[in-house]
């Protein structure tokens, strides 16, 4: 039989491959009695907090080999829970993420993702204490050229994990987690905006600094931001003159870390993203990403 082995990856970044852990042997044991299921929250399968961040989303575990019991072959572990399927149960030990962000291989930013985890924790505080139904705000000044806000056709099995917020800014479906200027040839070099523009231009995006959040004459308005040295992430300006975007492997959305509307990306909550690039111009059936 197969030696057990767990595979966790970090839920963190929108843009890059998120960083993973493997653990066997006797740190698999130690994961193990961390993760054995306490009180159960609920029957069925549950989902993970509901929450649109950028940042951290938690840990999706797999296993291989010899299975752990009471747990299934794959789940997420966010805030000390565990969901999956038939499984919403409190962990052994709430401190299981902490374990995991402070294990992660160069290199990757230590210390950024510890604090992230920080930051979700506060937020998901923030929401469970001040629910409130989201604000419908009027349409503005539509965009005619600009795709509709459609979260259904991206947020499926066959499409949801395997594209980036690159891909839905581009309203390109690659299914290989899209990187600017790899179709080109031309990767960025380094995670600053100085790098991943140039970049996303090779690839045929046009850099349009001053549209000041106006809809372009062709095309649709898309947006650059950084987390320095750690990630990038897009933003696209929709028909209906708001915004949305795509972390990473989860759901499309729009909204912001704290739950708005988004109307204008450069004063968003961006959660690390702190650096606002430029916004770009995408115009259908000329840009080519991979």
């Amino acid at each position: 039989m197969a030696e057990a082995k767990l595979r966790i990856t970090i839920d963190v970044f929108s843009g890059r491959e998120n960083p993973v852990v493997e653990l066997s042997g006797k740190r698999l044991q130690q994961a193990a009695r961390r993760l054995e299921p306490e009180s159960r929250e609920s029957t069925g399968e549950a989902l993970v907090p509901r929450v649109p961040t950028l940042g951290y989303r938690g840990l999706v575990v797999e296993q291989f080999g010899t299975r752990l019991r009471g747990l299934p072959s794959s789940f997420r572990v966010a805030d000390g829970t565990a969901f999956g399927p038939g499984l919403a149960s409190r962990i052994a030990d709430g401190t299981f993420e902490d374990f995991v962000c402070g294990s992660v291989p160069k290199p990757f930013p230590v210390e950024d993702i510890r604090r992230e985890l920080q930051r979700f924790r506060e937020l998901l505080d923030f929401w469970r204490r001040w629910r409130w139904d989201v604000i419908l705000w009027p349409k503005l000044n539509p965009c005619r050229c600009a795709p509709l806000y459609e979260p259904e056709w991206w947020n499926v099995p066959a499409r949801q994990p395997f594209n980036n917020c690159y891909n839905y800014a581009c309203d390109y479906r690659t299914n290989s987690f899209a990187q600017p200027g790899r179709a080109a040839g031309a990767m960025y070099a380094a995670l600053t905006c100085a790098s991943v523009k140039p970049a996303a231009v090779a690839d045929e995006l046009v850099d349009s600094p001053g549209a000041d959040n106006k809809c372009p004459a062709e095309g649709h308005l898309v947006a650059l931001v950084i987390w320095p040295n750690g990630d990038f992430h897009w933003y696209r300006k929709g028909r209906d003159g708001t915004w949305s975007h795509k972390p990473g492997g989860t759901a499309v959305t729009n909204l912001d870390n704290s739950g708005n509307p988004i109307t204008d990306p450069r004063t968003a909550d961006r959660g690390p993203y702190t650096d606002f690039c430029t916004f770009m111009v995408v115009h259908h059936g000329h840009v080519r990403i991979q």
